[in-house]
């Protein structure tokens, strides 16, 4: 949901509805109240809504912002009286129903106690709603709905974006063979494609360069246009200077007005014939035919700079004719979708290393050819290691450390700046501000339920790689993820992650064989955006982090990172949190679970120190919609699990748990996603299957029983399973056939582990089975010994788009295997895609060794293991210097280039990797 914008109002509003509706026999006056409370906070919610839509050089004024601050606050503190009194409601009252005399003690008991808790829920109410008066008042005070502008923190978005077009010629390091890459792109061709309209769009983060990238093509091109120069020699074909060109260079921004875009372009086109043009009332139709017009029988180059959406392209796209003149456009956006439409996608990289080494040294020492003394080395090097080939953060991070600045060269403070990014740079210094404004771009232009995910985002430490189905489930139990009826909630929260990095603000790491991203980072750069945003917001407060504790503030997100006692102790008051995560060495630190009344999320992940202990207190947390306990010392799951009736997501993996699952488990009615995995081996309990909302298990078993595979695929809603199995069945010698028998009528994906491949697939199995992922722990032998064979059925899978398949045995066998795998998908009208990650990988006069290539994140991965196997250590790392040369060969047998194959297909290309000498490399070339 939209909590970093509008606090609690998203779940909050609907609650209230409930109150009225339902019958929850409230007090005489109360209903009214709740009336009067849903009808103010309908009207709250829509002027945050308008103040978080403030242009981003027209900030709110303070005022306004603390008005939103108190609003927020307000809307998480009535949500919290509200849930505290729905479970206090559902939770008393449910007495033995016997007829004894007992069981009408506790019947009376029961009413006595709602009675005072609908009395209580009166008394809030009205607590609550004289708060929201007191906002009320201020509102109108302060007249929140003008939405009133602070004066600008420093240089407005246009004056930072043309510090780009003018930057000096010495702060241009990296862009000659990029400019002459896209000049390439925009100019080769045979005669035909010349003539026509070409467009290259330049995309990638905030900061990296495309501004700057763009002008400087632009310059390169200009003579060309222009019949009163002489024709530039390149080495691409140029065009006949006989007709006159037209050149514009205009910046689109975040909220553009059309007219005055059109306009500024046919000023550049010709300003002796439009000198009055801003003072023209045309309209936008009228200025696209008037741009048409004049462009129809002309050469054009125009740069179209930080296009935002799809409708502004379409619209400007409009006003230029598609002649046989050869025009070209050039388009920068950090936005892939708008990239894609605009066409000539070029994916702007980061700078090298030694084209980063060279802008930082010259950034801190204003001339070239000088680098830090020894001692300030190391830190350098790690402090460019974090800046990830950036310029934006290179020139930020090299300006605080400028020696022309009278900054101290001494080790200390250098650390100091390095420890501080990514987690919140000294923010008084003016490139600090400017690099946050030029990022804040990408964060104003997100809709509310992507602020908030983001600002979740800086959660996690510096350099982490995020595992995207963790952080997705994360989203699911923090309430962030809004419900769709076309989708369950996991796959909306797998476009929110698509959609973030779409906009260039987090990075996928690696990818899946159905191509999704498995795990992905943030730059420190937009890092320390959302942790500077987040302490402003009070979203999300870091124990250990390096932003100070707010003492005034109510804490509602909570993550513990220190094992510092005096740290700890400066935390205020925590009845306020919501969501607590909490590291391994800190949990000492933690008070008792019981001073966390109102908690939804609860990450303990690898605290060894949880044990059964701790199970009372966290049967007790009533709201609770997310908890881990993966890697704790737990060994048994009680009844009163079956508490928490409004838990969604619960991850036990990895843990000692040796009993098998209490029946109260089925009390858990709203479970989404359940992780046993490396847990308690056992049999699928019969209940298991009346588990109605459950999209996602991971289960170890003993061994797999027919009755194991019924009871899973009569889960209606189970999309994702994955299976783990302890030991083969004991004397089976022909394999399990799945059929109609275990419907699985919404699986899509399914995972088994397991000793032997004991399933067999018949017709009608799985229908929406898409993805399916084999991996065999044991020598495959031991399966072809125990059935005689490998046939699994897979033409059968109808819906089957990807197979992965990752099983142990020598050369021969494996390839046996990976050709009767292959012959049944080839028999399969879906045509699935088929993944085999374990590569042989051949160097002359040693054995050859296998290699799991899917557990590399890219090339440079795969080259230092590669290396480590062989006794190459350092020598392929650099494929410029090495004179070792690793190459790969397609399932052919025909060479390939590691630069021929994207990484995220290599293990659906890639057969074998070969590590060839100066001279084998020579003989294959030559033969």
């Amino acid at each position: 949901m939209a909590a970093a914008v509008t606090g609690a109002m998203a779940t909050l509003l609907p609650k209230l509805a409930d109150l009225i509706t339902k019958e929850y026999n409230l007090q005489r006056g109360v209903r009214g109240e709740i009336m009067f409370l849903k009808a103010e906070m309908e009207s709250m919610q829509t002027a945050l809504l308008k103040i978080s839509q403030a242009p981003i050089d027209q900030p709110p004024d303070i005022q306004v912002k603390l008005w939103a601050k108190a609003v927020r606050d307000l809307s998480y503190d009535l949500e919290d009286n509200i849930d505290k009194f729905i479970v206090c409601i559902e939770t008393h009252g449910q007495p033995d129903k016997s007829h004894n005399f007992r069981g009408f003690i506790d019947k009376c008991l029961s009413l006595l106690t709602k009675g005072k808790i609908r009395h209580k829920i009166g008394i809030d109410i009205k607590d609550i709603k004289n708060r929201i008066k007191e906002v009320s008042e201020r509102r109108d005070r302060h007249k929140v709905d003008s939405v009133a502008a602070a004066k600008p923190p420093g240089p407005t978005i246009e004056a930072l974006r043309l510090s780009a077009l003018y930057a000096k010629a010495t702060d241009l390091v990296g862009t000659d063979k990029k400019s002459l890459a896209v000049v390439k792109m925009l100019m080769e061709g045979d005669e035909v494609s010349m003539k026509q309209l070409k467009v290259v769009s330049i995309v990638g983060l905030g900061g990296l360069g495309k501004t700057t990238l763009a002008n400087s093509v632009y310059e390169m091109l200009k003579v060309q246009f222009n019949i009163q120069q002489q024709k530039l020699q390149l080495d691409c074909t140029p065009f006949s200077p006989k007709r006159k060109g037209c050149m514009a260079f205009v910046s689109v921004s975040l909220n553009p007005t059309m007219e005055k875009i059109f306009k500024s372009l046919l000023h550049q086109f010709d300003k002796h014939a439009y000198q009055n043009i801003n003072e023209a009332s045309w309209g936008e139709a009228q200025l696209i035919g008037e741009i048409r017009t004049f462009l129809g029988d002309k050469r054009y180059l125009i740069v179209i700079d930080d296009i935002w959406d799809k409708s502004v392209w379409e619209n400007i796209k409009y006003a230029l004719p598609g002649n046989e003149h050869g025009s070209r456009v050039i388009v920068t956006t950090r936005i892939l979708d708008v990239a894609q439409q605009a066409g000539g996608v070029y994916l702007l990289k980061p700078l090298s290393v030694a084209d980063s080494r060279k802008l930082f040294y010259q950034r801190i020492y204003e001339t070239e050819n000088k680098s830090p003394p020894n001692h300030l080395f190391e830190v350098s090097e790690k402090i460019l290691d974090r800046c990830g080939g950036v310029p934006l953060a290179i020139i930020t991070i090299g300006s605080l450390l400028s020696s022309k600045k009278g900054r101290t060269q001494t080790h200390e403070y250098w650390s100091k700046v390095y420890k501080s990014m990514g987690s919140g740079l000294d923010n008084s210094h003016d490139d600090v501000k400017n690099m946050r404004r030029i990022l804040s771009v990408s964060y104003s232009d997100l809709p509310p339920h992507l602020k908030t995910c983001l600002l979740h985002l800086s959660l996690y430490p510096e350099d982490y790689v995020i595992q995207t189905e963790h952080l997705i489930w994360k989203w699911v139990g923090e309430g962030f993820v809004e419900e769709n009826p076309n989708k369950n909630l996991y796959e909306v929260g797998e476009d929110y992650l698509d959609e973030l990095i779409n906009k260039s603000l987090v990075q996928p790491v690696k990818f899946d064989n159905a191509n999704k991203v498995r795990s992905c980072r943030v730059h420190d750069m937009v890092r320390d955006l959302i942790t500077s945003l987040s302490n402003e917001e009070n979203f999300l407060t870091i124990v250990g982090g390096q932003q100070p504790l707010h003492q005034s503030s109510k804490i509602r997100r909570l993550s513990i990172q220190t094992s510092s006692e005096e740290v700890a102790n400066q935390l205020p008051s925590l009845s306020c949190v919501r969501s607590l995560t909490v590291s391994s060495p800190a949990f000492s630190l933690l008070p008792a679970l019981s001073r966390f009344p109102v908690l939804r999320v609860l990450d303990l992940t690898d605290c060894k120190q949880v044990d059964n202990s701790h199970w009372k207190d966290i049967c007790s947390l009533f709201h609770l919609r997310y908890l881990s306990l993966k890697g704790t010392s737990i060994t048994k799951i009680p009844k009163g699990i079956g508490n928490l009736q409004f838990l969604q997501v619960l991850d036990l993996r990895s843990t000692e748990i040796e009993e098998e699952l209490p029946s109260s488990f089925i009390q858990l009615t709203q479970l989404l996603l359940v992780l046993m995995l490396h847990s308690i081996p056992c049999a699928v309990p019969r209940w298991m299957c009346s588990m109605s909302s459950l999209l996602s298990l991971s289960i170890t078993l003993k061994t797999l029983g027919e009755e194991d595979l019924q009871v899973l695929g009569s889960i209606l809603c189970l999309s994702d399973l994955f299976i783990r199995v302890e030991k083969p069945t004991p004397g089976r010698d022909k394999r399990k056939v799945v059929d109609s028998g275990c419907p699985f009528v919404r699986l899509t994906r399914f995972s088994i582990k397991s000793d032997t491949m004991e399933l067999r697939f018949a017709q009608g199995a799985m229908q929406s089975l898409q993805t399916l992922l084999i991996f065999m722990l044991s020598d495959v032998r031991e399966t072809l010994l125990q059935f005689g064979d490998f046939v699994l059925g897979l033409e059968n899978l109808s819906s089957l788009e990807h197979i992965h398949v990752n099983v142990r045995s020598d050369a021969k066998e494996m390839e046996n295997v990976r050709n009767a795998v292959q012959k049944e998908i080839d028999m399969n009208q879906n045509n699935p895609k088929m993944t085999f990650p374990v590569i042989k990988v051949y160097k002359s006069g040693t054995y050859g060794r296998f290699l799991d290539v899917t557990k590399f994140s890219n090339y440079g991965e795969l080259r230092r293991e590669v290396g480590r196997l062989f006794g190459l250590e350092g020598e392929l790392e650099d494929p410029l210097r090495s004179s070792w040369k690793l190459v790969l060969m397609d399932r052919e047998g025909d060479l390939l280039l590691v630069g021929d194959v994207p990484w995220h297909e290599f293990v659906n290309v890639v057969s074998c990797i070969r590590i060839l000498s100066p001279y084998e490399m020579e003989q294959m070339i030559l033969y």
